[in-house]
């Protein structure tokens, strides 16, 4: 199965599991098991949520992580502060990165949207360096598509 395809069924199974969810930390929980469980490479997936100003851990998969990161730190707080998705092909060459496991080679940021704002950001790292991919990208920014639509309902 080529990337594609495999973001393709990725998506169909995220719809699948919250298509008749409205609960957003429920959501998030369950987004995070499926892509932990479904990517390779990857050693932590999930949220950090947007609460006065700051990002603080939400639902995740993987090691314990750092609990509250600051707007514009960090490959999380540039995504956030930017809304933009940062795609990081090797963490310790990103300026500022915040190690919260030191085994985590690589690493791409979603920003997550609700009524136009920034919510939350999506938070995969991996192992390999240069993980993800602009297949990845495209993948996952699509399942965060499918999450915002869920928010708005």
């Amino acid at each position: 199965m080529n990337k594609e395809s495999f973001y393709e069924e990725l998506n169909a199974q995220v719809q699948a599991i919250i298509g008749d969810e409205t609960d957003a930390i429920a959501n998030m929980a369950n987004i995070s098991a499926l892509l932990f469980e479904r990517l390779d490479g990857v050693n932590w997936a999930g949220f950090y949520r947007l609460v006065d100003e700051q990002l603080v851990l939400g639902p995740f998969q993987g090691k314990v992580a750092c609990i509250r990161i600051p707007l514009g730190k960090g490959v999380c707080g540039t995504a956030a502060a930017t809304d933009s998705t940062q795609r990081i092909a090797d963490v310790h060459a990103f300026e500022g990165h915040i190690a919260c496991d030191a085994a985590s080679n690589a690493e791409i940021v979603i920003p997550v949207h609700q009524n136009g704002n920034v919510i939350a950001v999506l938070d995969i790292d991996s192992i390999v360096y240069e993980r993800f991919d602009e297949v990845d990208q495209k993948g996952l920014e699509a399942i965060v598509r499918l999450f915002e639509e869920q928010l708005s309902k």
